[in-house]
């Protein structure tokens, strides 16, 4: 409760716009540099970054290593403590296309755990970095008004933060372009919460974090630092267009075999942690 009544005194001074202006965004404002402040429905500018955690699809973990961006606008009919709707970032890379290398590649070979540290690097970062490699990559399968943002969940931990439809683009030589496990019209729905999920069985129930947050520039601008959010309770379906027209009808169920999609929901595991920077979209306008 102390958490909410201190975001709704700030929520005050973020919607008030700033003294002055300058030519352009710097210092704690520069993350807002692809807001869409032009657009009226926008309130807020998001600057959403994820650090570390893990992503599960049936049997394969890939660890989360290079920071993934969610950024651009959002507002609702609400207000910014009521579900707000994403507004595509004025770059169009609302959700960052960050690649991250999925543990023993394309056929699945890692090191053995007995082995000696500096053995099993060398080993798995032959095996990562050579043909049988391959990265994976959280893509958006849909418009950026898909995303549902509730700054309102986020803090108070109970119910859904994050709403995004997802796909995972699988890459390597052999895979082809155009591999994917979900899709525009089937995708991976992901609701993330800082809160406590309710999966059906055999995940059992984990917990995110609402992070630490403090007020900066003058009110302006909120960050929520060291949160978790987290998401057990999804399906995934199979791989599709592994290895081309051509080659798919071959490729797709070696990729599923590997994979251990398609996986039903209760099987497959999201673990994001970070930090989110909100700002007031008029405070940003005034310096752009």
């Amino acid at each position: 409760m102390k958490r909410l009544l201190l975001a709704a005194v700030l929520a005050v001074a973020m919607l008030v716009p700033a003294a002055s202006a300058s030519a352009e965004l710097t210092g704690e404002y520069a993350r807002f540099g692809k807001c869409p402040t032009s657009v009226s429905s926008v309130e807020v500018c998001i600057y959403a970054e994820s650090s570390a955690g893990t992503f599960t699809l049936g049997k394969k973990t890939v660890p989360l290593k290079n920071p993934v961006i969610l950024q651009g606008g959002a507002g609702g009919p609400f207000g910014i403590f009521g579900p707000m709707t994403m507004v595509a970032a004025t770059d169009g890379n609302t959700l960052s296309k960050t690649p991250q290398t999925v543990p023993g590649g394309l056929l699945g070979i890692e090191a053995p755990a007995w082995w000696p540290q500096f053995i099993k690097d060398l080993f798995n970062e032959t095996i990562n970095n050579g043909f049988t490699g391959v990265t994976a990559t959280v893509e958006l399968a849909a418009p950026a008004s898909s995303v549902k943002i509730s700054l309102a969940n986020v803090l108070s931990g109970e119910g859904a933060a994050f709403v995004l439809p997802v796909k995972v683009k699988l890459s390597n030589p052999f895979l082809g372009s155009n591999c994917y496990i979900g899709s525009n019209s089937s995708p991976i729905n992901l609701n993330l919460t800082t809160g406590k999920t309710s999966p059906p069985p055999p995940n059992t129930s984990i917990s995110g974090f609402p992070g630490n947050i403090v007020s900066i520039e003058e009110g302006n601008i909120l960050v929520d630092s060291e949160n978790k959010i987290v998401d057990n309770a999804f399906a995934a379906g199979g791989a599709n267009g592994c290895g081309g027209i051509l080659l798919s009808w071959a490729i797709d169920p070696f990729v599923n075999s590997i994979v251990g999609v398609p996986s039903a929901a209760g099987t497959n595991t999201a673990i994001l942690e970070g930090t989110n920077w909100v700002g007031s979209a008029p405070a940003v306008k005034e310096r752009q």
